[in-house]
């Protein structure tokens, strides 16, 4: 999958105004510049986020649509380029892989805290249809929204200016600290969201190039947390199961939930080394640009 390279973006905001380049040409340089159109970007898709994220039924889910509005336009209008990464064709099967994994992740590291005797589970008696249903929209909106910010605009602005491995750790570290505001956020909880989510979404993404990629393991993720009843970063959303915690909230993540535990930590550092290595090789990472933009 390939991406527009630094020369195809247009840098409209370079040329002067007609009326001799003013305070106008040089707001249109600094919004058009990376960082200008990262800020714009967030900022719109935050919005979207806000008033959709906790609304009823369906709402997340149309909240996810309007913020994929929001990115197409701040790319194509602000930022002057392409948008491959949100392609419609091949999106369901980018979709789905992202899904598997983002699946696999969360059953293999609740499989194996479980049979350390961190986590017991039990049958919830909610109704199944509504649970599901509900997690879906829910975590659709969020998992959409935010990989949109972080990934599209912030991960691809950054590396625009000082390359893929810096925008990569710069993200991961953002990523981490956004989470301090969630229930029994910690300086561990941070540290390990950015290593286990920030830094291996964004690689996940530097591989496939792809947000449906990304949103698809971000999703699986955190409605399958849900569904099983693990708190998803402190939050403890009606799932199909209850989950009893034992032993070390080191092993079982306590009451903020599965990403602080070591163990999906340590798994995420085994995905993330070859899907970086991966990316290497598709040629999905980008050199520090040596001149200003």
């Amino acid at each position: 999958m390939s991406t527009p390279s630094a020369a195809q973006h247009n840098d409209a905001g370079s040329r002067p105004d007609e009326d001799g380049g003013g305070r106008g040409g040089r707001l249109g340089r600094v919004v058009r510049s990376p960082l200008g159109w990262m800020l714009t970007g967030m900022a719109g898709v935050g919005v979207v986020s806000a008033l959709t994220a906790t609304g009823p039924g369906p709402v997340p889910a149309l909240g996810a649509v309007a913020a994929i509005a929001v990115y197409g336009v701040v790319m194509r209008r602000v930022a002057g380029r392409s948008v491959p990464e949100v392609a419609r064709k091949g999106a369901g099967r980018e979709a789905l892989r992202g899904g598997a994994l983002g699946l696999g992740f969360v059953l293999v590291s609740t499989l194996l805290i479980a049979a350390f005797g961190g986590y017991s589970f039990s049958w919830a008696g909610n109704g199944f249809f509504f649970v599901t249903l509900s997690a879906a929209m829910v975590q659709t909106g969020a998992a959409v929204t935010e990989e949109l910010m972080f990934r599209g605009f912030a991960l691809q602005a950054l590396e625009q200016r000082w390359g893929s491995r810096v925008a990569l750790v710069i993200t991961g570290l953002f990523f981490g600290v956004a989470h301090l505001g969630a229930p029994g956020a910690s300086a561990w909880s941070a540290f390990a969201i950015a290593v286990e989510a920030g830094v291996m979404l964004g690689a996940a993404f530097l591989w496939r190039r792809s947000i449906w990629f990304v949103a698809g393991l971000h999703f699986a993720w955190n409605t399958a947390e849900q569904l099983l009843g693990i708190p998803v970063s402190g939050q403890t959303p009606e799932g199909l199961f209850t989950v009893d915690t034992h032993g070390s909230a080191l092993l079982n993540g306590g009451a903020f939930g599965l990403e602080t535990s070591i163990v999906p930590i340590l798994i995420s550092v085994l995905l993330t080394v070859p899907m970086l290595v991966l990316a290497g090789r598709r040629g999905g990472l980008r050199p520090r640009r040596s001149g200003r933009h």
